[in-house]
């Protein structure tokens, strides 16, 4: 992974958001954000998340401003998980 996206993988599994890496869809972005784990619903919802005020698409703010601190950004691969792009 390049430098951006080890800071802001490694910033994000400190403030709790399930990270992880696909060695199998690496052409889908360098890490990635599970929908999945037990806390996930904290982090992200697809189905819930246009509902909770500030959330954009489904995805906490927090997770947002720290993509944005390294020039990376979200987005949804599927309802399980989200693909971390520059």
């Amino acid at each position: 992974m390049k430098r951006e996206y080890i800071k802001a993988y490694n910033e994000l599994k400190k403030m709790g958001v399930p990270v992880f890496v696909r060695d199998d869809m690496k052409q889908h972005g360098n890490f990635h954000i599970s929908a999945e784990e037990s806390n996930s619903s904290e982090w992200v919802s697809y189905y819930d998340g246009h509902y909770i005020p500030g959330w954009d698409c489904g995805v906490h703010p927090a997770i947002d401003s720290t993509l944005a601190k390294y020039g990376l950004h979200c987005e949804w691969q599927n309802p399980g998980e989200l693909s971390v792009w520059n």
